[in-house]
C-alpha cells in the first residue's frame, strides 16, 4: 500500500504542478483575466502556505503522505488544513500515517471513481494532543466496507468520533493523545 518516492519522483511531480500553476495564470493573463490571474496567484501562496505549517509539525510520514496523496491515484482529491501554527505534534507519527493511508484505501474501494469526490483534512493542535477532521463529500457507493474499516481498532491509539456517514459523505474527528 506504502508508496516510496524517489527524488526524481517528487520533482517530477512538483516540477509538473508548477508548471500547471504558471500555464493557469499565463492563461488568464492572456485572455486579460487580470483578477482571476490574482486569485490564482493568491491561492497558490495560500497553498504554499498551508505546505509549510504541515511540514512543521514535525510528522514526517503523515507529512510526506499528505502532500503526495495527489499524486497518486485516488479516486479523490485531497485538501489539508492546519488550523494555526502549532509547530511539532509529539504522538505516533506512524500509527496515524498508517491508519490515513488505510482510510484512503478504504475510501478508493468505496467511493464512484471519476465523480467530484472531495477530502479535506484539518488539524488543530490542542494542549493534550492534536485533532483531526476528516471531511469526505462524493459519492459513497459502498458504506459497509467504509464502516468495516472504521470498526477496526487493530493499532490504534487514538479517540474517533464518527460524525456523519452517508451516500454523498463522510465526517470523522479523531483525537491523537501526546505520546509519553
Amino acid at each position: 500500500m506504502e508508496k516510496e518516492w524517489g527524488i526524481i519522483e517528487v520533482l517530477k511531480h512538483s516540477r509538473h504542478d508548477w508548471l500547471n500553476k504558471l500555464q493557469l495564470i499565463k492563461g488568464n493573463l492572456d485572455l486579460n483575466r487580470i483578477e482571476r490571474a490574482k486569485e490564482v496567484i493568491h491561492e497558490i501562496i495560500m497553498e504554499a502556505q498551508q505546505e509549510t505549517k504541515l511540514t512543521n509539525l514535525n510528522t514526517s510520514k503523515l507529512t510526506a503522505l499528505l502532500l503526495s496523496a495527489n499524486w497518486d491515484k485516488h479516486m479523490f482529491q485531497l485538501e489539508f488544513d492546519v488550523l494555526h501554527e502549532c509547530g511539532a505534534l509529539n504522538f505516533d507519527d506512524e500509527m496515524l500515517a498508517d491508519w490515513t493511508e488505510g482510510l484512503f484505501a478504504c475510501l478508493d474501494q468505496s467511493i464512484e471513481p471519476f465523480q467530484e469526490n472531495h477530502l479535506s483534512i484539518s488539524i488543530e493542535k490542542c494542549d493534550d494532543g492534536a485533532r483531526f477532521f476528516f471531511d469526505f463529500r462524493g459519492i459513497i457507493i459502498n458504506k459497509e466496507l467504509i464502516e468495516g474499516f472504521l470498526a477496526n481498532d487493530k493499532k490504534k491509539n487514538f479517540v474517533m468520533v464518527q460524525r456523519e456517514l452517508s451516500e454523498q459523505e463522510l465526517a470523522l474527528e479523531i483525537f491523537v493523545p501526546i505520546s509519553g
